[in-house]
């Protein structure tokens, strides 16, 4: 089984994001940016992460792709993707890398679903949810693309049983 643990718009928090990246054994870490902590800091080690609006470390990337498992993946903040008015731009930008899933931050809403051949997912926010009271983050894991399960979990490690979403990539 193949996870990638998906978090976002965690701004400023580090033992938090700490606690996460122990709970859970996985083959990769996604940050979606708005960190606001520095690339060198401990607590971003071992996460492929972008630049979100409120981050101040100019290194991090606008946007970054990644490959787990023959899944190819493009990590974006969202908001030069207009995430907010709809997901189109980021649709089509995956699209043009060849990336089937697509991980994104910027509404601080927790989400997954299937648009065509593409699985988007937005992790939600450990510090600032919006949608639902709960502060979340996300588990993706899959043994073959035909069943995908994206799982959220709160900041304390609670799975949340009313929004698992599964996909079929084929």
């Amino acid at each position: 089984m193949t996870k990638v643990l998906i978090v976002s718009d965690s701004h400023g928090l580090t033992t938090e994001l700490e606690m996460i990246k122990q709970r859970h054994y996985v083959d990769a870490m996604i940050h979606c940016g708005d960190s606001e902590l520095g690339m060198d800091d401990k607590e971003m080690a071992g996460f492929y992460t972008v630049m979100g609006n409120c981050d101040v470390d100019n290194r991090y990337p606008k946007e970054q792709t990644l490959t787990v498992n023959d899944l190819k993946f493009l990590i974006v903040h969202g908001h030069l993707h207009q995430v907010k008015r709809n997901l189109l731009h980021v649709a089509y930008r995956a699209e043009e890398l060849g990336a089937q899933i697509i991980c994104f931050g910027h509404t601080h809403i927790a989400v997954a679903e299937q648009q065509g051949n593409q699985l988007l997912i937005n992790p939600g926010s450990i510090r600032l949810p919006r949608g639902r009271k709960e502060k979340t983050y996300a588990i993706m894991e899959w043994d073959v693309k035909e069943e995908i399960r994206v799982q959220f979990y709160t900041v304390d490690g609670e799975q949340l049983k009313d929004s698992s979403y599964t996909a079929s990539l084929s």
